[in-house]
């Protein structure tokens, strides 16, 4: 059993899998093997390699011990089948750009000693490619995909296996620590954790959750999408017990998921949009130049306080939540005209959720670049958005201590105090209404007549 973003033994068909080939005739045991690939490791941050870590020495306690191993999987896999005598080697299909193909070539090279790789399953509740529309093509707007999700439907989540005959036929390479940035607190990792957090969410924060899921100053979302990430529970088991619980909040939250399949779907159409544009006109639009600004947004030192609460949330946490990433995100494209993949970039360095579907798509989709609802003359305004989602100001206090003592009729404006901001928090770097009229500018330069 080779675990990938699968790292659980519950409602796990992969395992399941292996189990029974095991029982059927290999039955020399289930090997648990994880390879820690550098072309994976490399380009991500710190804060989710030490989740990972995390997430692997839950699991190893579990089975008794990891058989880990470092390097190029083409070798490692096939290094490890051979020397247990494996007839198969059986996975969670990956659908990401990447994934695709390092499993083509294992496949391969396992072919070549007679071995089989075993595909069963996938990080989704309905995989990527599944879901087509009347004609046939993949659905490139949400809306229409959501409600093809929803009638499709899913099965049960499988059992965990009674009892894996786990084994390990080579010693195993060692998990070194991985450092945690300073400041920053990472949530508890491993399949318990994920079903802990889980049932606190049902069983607290479910109730309300259409109406408080875009509050930041409220801490009602669910956060469980860094053990989605690493599979450490399915989202075919969070909608099991959705199921259960009739009622918009339910609802809601099932579309929240559908959210993140849709965007596996359209990476796997597109995997080239993991890096370019998926509406390739939007990349002759006329952008800046990373500079100043940039370093001034990534530290949380914009002088808009919403942006700034975020971006230090992220540095934090190792999470921001999703309404405050559609916030920075715009900023970061429409008032500073920088283009989406610097964001994208820092964000797949600091979230230990960082997911590539969700994140880069997530990214195209408020910079007016991806998919459907959100032209690029759509602009957030950083300072209504505070005011709407933030109140009384309490989740830009929650992480800009520099503005604690600012009353809530200020506090998202600071700059209007007598006086100007308080010692220690910037002015404005930008204007926003000045900055905002640039970008449609920018865009009547392309003939888009639809800016007005």
């Amino acid at each position: 059993m080779w675990f990938r973003r699968d790292l659980r033994l519950a409602d796990n068909p992969a395992l399941l899998s292996a189990v029974a080939a095991n029982d059927s005739g290999d039955s020399g045991g289930v090997v648990p093997l994880f390879v820690l690939d550098a072309a994976l490791s490399r380009p991500a941050g710190l804060p989710r390699r030490a989740y990972l870590a995390a997430s692997l020495t839950d699991l190893g306690r579990r089975v008794g011990g990891l058989q880990l191993r470092r390097g190029d999987p083409v070798e490692e896999v096939v290094a490890v089948a051979r020397a247990a005598s494996a007839s198969s080697v059986h996975i969670t299909e990956d659908f990401g750009p990447l994934g695709r193909r390092r499993d083509r070539a294992v496949e391969s090279a396992l072919a070549g000693h007679g071995i089989a790789l075993v595909r069963t399953g996938s990080p989704y509740a309905i995989s990527p490619g599944r879901i087509r529309t009347k004609a046939g093509d993949p659905y490139q707007v949400f809306t229409p995909y959501s409600r093809t999700w929803r009638d499709h439907g899913w099965p049960s989540p499988p059992p965990e296996p009674m009892a894996v005959p786990w084994t390990r036929p080579l010693g195993s390479d060692r998990l070194d620590d991985e450092p945690v940035p300073d400041g920053l607190a990472l949530p508890p990792a491993g399949e318990q954790a994920a079903h802990t957090r889980w049932r606190l969410f049902l069983e607290q924060r479910l109730d309300g959750y259409a109406a408080t899921r875009d509050r930041p100053d409220l801490d009602t979302t669910s956060r469980m999408s860094v053990h989605l990430k690493w599979g450490e529970i399915h989202p075919r088991t969070l909608l099991a017990d959705l199921a259960r619980r009739p009622g918009e909040d339910a609802r809601r939250f099932a579309t929240e998921l559908a959210w993140r399949e849709f965007y596996a779907d359209v990476l796997w159409q597109s995997p080239e949009s993991a890096r370019s544009y998926l509406r390739p006109e939007l990349a002759a639009l006329q952008y800046d130049e990373p500079g100043p600004a940039l370093t001034a947004w990534c530290d949380g030192l914009t002088g808009f306080p919403i942006v700034d609460a975020g971006m230090r949330q992220l540095r934090a946490e190792g999470w921001m939540h999703n309404r405050i990433r559609m916030v920075v995100a715009s900023f970061l494209v429409k008032d500073l005209h920088l283009e989406w993949q610097h964001g994208a970039r820092h964000f797949m360095r600091w979230l230990v959720d960082a997911d590539l579907a969700s994140n880069q798509h997530g990214w195209q989709w408020t910079a007016g670049c991806g998919t459907d609802a959100a032209p690029y003359f759509r602009v957030f305004n950083p300072t209504l958005q505070g005011r709407r989602f933030d109140p009384r100001g309490d989740y830009v206090r929650r992480y800009v201590p520099e503005l604690r003592q600012v009353d809530e009729a200020s506090i998202h404006e600071p700059w209007t105090l007598p006086g100007g901001p308080p010692a220690g928090y910037p002015a404005p770097i930008v204007d926003h209404d000045r900055e905002r009229w640039e970008s449609l500018r920018r865009l009547g330069q392309l003939g888009r007549t639809d800016a007005s």
